[in-house]
């Protein structure tokens, strides 16, 4: 199984995951052992349980395609700024539904 195909797949469903779980909204920063611990927490909720190392390697993939899309911009070595609106997010996924 490819998890970060998954979580990449994903993305809006790991986000407002996140989102209940830290502090995340627009401009707001979030921390690489945040994201490690939301996708492993992600992942054991659905029954597949990943090793830190697993979980390491797929939040560094996350992250770098969040980087790639403009979605996330790097601050220092473990911290980067949310760059992207919920609302938009949310209403990108209910258009693609339609």
């Amino acid at each position: 199984m490819n998890h970060l195909q998954d979580l990449i797949s994903q993305k809006e469903i790991f986000i407002k995951f996140m989102k209940e779980k830290y502090p995340l909204f627009n401009n707001s920063n979030i921390f690489l052992r945040d994201i490690q611990y939301a996708v492993k927490s992600f992942f054991e909720k659905k029954d597949r349980f990943l090793t830190y190392a697993q979980t390491d390697i797929i939040s560094q993939g996350f992250i770098k395609k969040l980087e790639e899309t403009k979605e996330f911009i790097n601050v220092s070595k473990n911290t980067w700024k949310v760059n992207f609106s919920f609302e938009k997010v949310v209403k990108e996924n209910e258009q693609a539904q339609n």
